[in-house]
């Protein structure tokens, strides 16, 4: 009898640390998302930019620019890798926004 009371009190306590911890790991969780969300909504900015800036006269055809406008894409893809596990704190009405620059951007693109 007793020892079916201390094997109760011990799992009481390991399922209270149990759930401490969770709630931990998950508080870590929400802080990596919303800062990832910050990351990649920052990148596609950057993206924006760089691309505004190679299509203007003075920098069309610049080789450095180029490149760098390649390399933003990879690390724009890499982090909608990233985006897909942390999608859930991502700020719609801000990718809203980034999406229809994108688009006027593309749209920018084709005219020229």
């Amino acid at each position: 009898m007793t020892t079916t009371y201390l094997l109760g009190i011990c799992s009481i306590v390991l399922n209270g640390l149990l759930i401490w911890y969770i709630i931990k790991i998950l508080k870590k969780f929400m802080y990596i998302s919303a800062n990832l969300a910050d990351l990649f909504l920052t990148i596609t900015a950057f993206q924006i930019f760089i691309k505004s800036m190679y299509g203007m006269q003075s920098f069309y055809g610049e080789p450095m620019i180029q490149e760098l406008v390649m390399r933003t894409k990879e690390v724009s893809e890499e982090m909608d890798i990233f985006r897909e596990v942390f999608q859930y704190s991502l700020d719609a009405e801000l990718e809203e926004e980034l999406n229809a620059a994108t688009e006027d951007q593309d749209q920018e693109t084709v005219e020229e």
